[in-house]
């Protein structure tokens, strides 16, 4: 065999053995992808479309924030004699409170409705469940946020300054009038 065969034989070789090496790195990223997306780990980013108090679209897709509850658009609250439209409000704070941010969730399950349940960050490291519960404008869902709650009723933040049924007992009372 002479130099120049041999040669070609062995470019030969080694573009089969990168294309080989790419298509099985393919192959790992894709269920690499895989695993994140059911383990829940991908992040979903952009500006969020405010649904309601505990509730956004991002990038097209529906999400619930985890372990929050925030009350219903149609729910009301009570200070002193007056009722207020409590949901309303907590769906105001949540918009100012991230108006022309970017947010980042991320995925942690998904809800009977078919919304991804996640945890958001906004300006960089903010936890949105924490602030919308720190300021009294939702409720911990489950321990994940306990702290903030037991912050804001001491301090008599938001629903916390007013006469409010749980979001999910308002929710029992009213099923069928209510969507989650």
């Amino acid at each position: 065999m002479n130099g120049l065969r041999r040669f070609s034989l062995l470019r030969s070789i080694g573009i089969t053995m990168v294309v080989a090496s790419a298509g099985a790195i393919g192959v790992i990223a894709t269920q690499a992808m895989i695993t994140h997306l059911f383990r829940g780990t991908i992040e979903i980013r952009g500006f969020a479309r405010v649904v309601d108090g505990d509730s956004l679209v991002v990038d097209g897709t529906p999400i619930r924030l985890k372990g929050i509850d925030a009350p219903e658009l149609r729910q009301t609250c009570r200070r002193g004699a007056e009722d207020w439209r409590c949901g309303e409000s907590a769906k105001s704070y949540l918009r100012e409170l991230l108006a022309g941010q970017q947010i980042a969730c991320s995925r942690s399950g998904s809800d009977r409705n078919g919304r991804i349940l996640a945890y958001c960050r906004a300006g960089g490291a903010r936890d949105v469940g924490a602030q919308l519960v720190r300021e009294g404008w939702a409720v911990a869902y489950d321990a994940t946020y306990a702290a903030e709650e037991s912050e804001a009723k001491r301090a008599r933040r938001g629903l916390w300054a007013s006469t409010f049924e749980r979001p999910r007992i308002w929710r029992d009372a009213h099923r069928g009038d209510v969507t989650e």
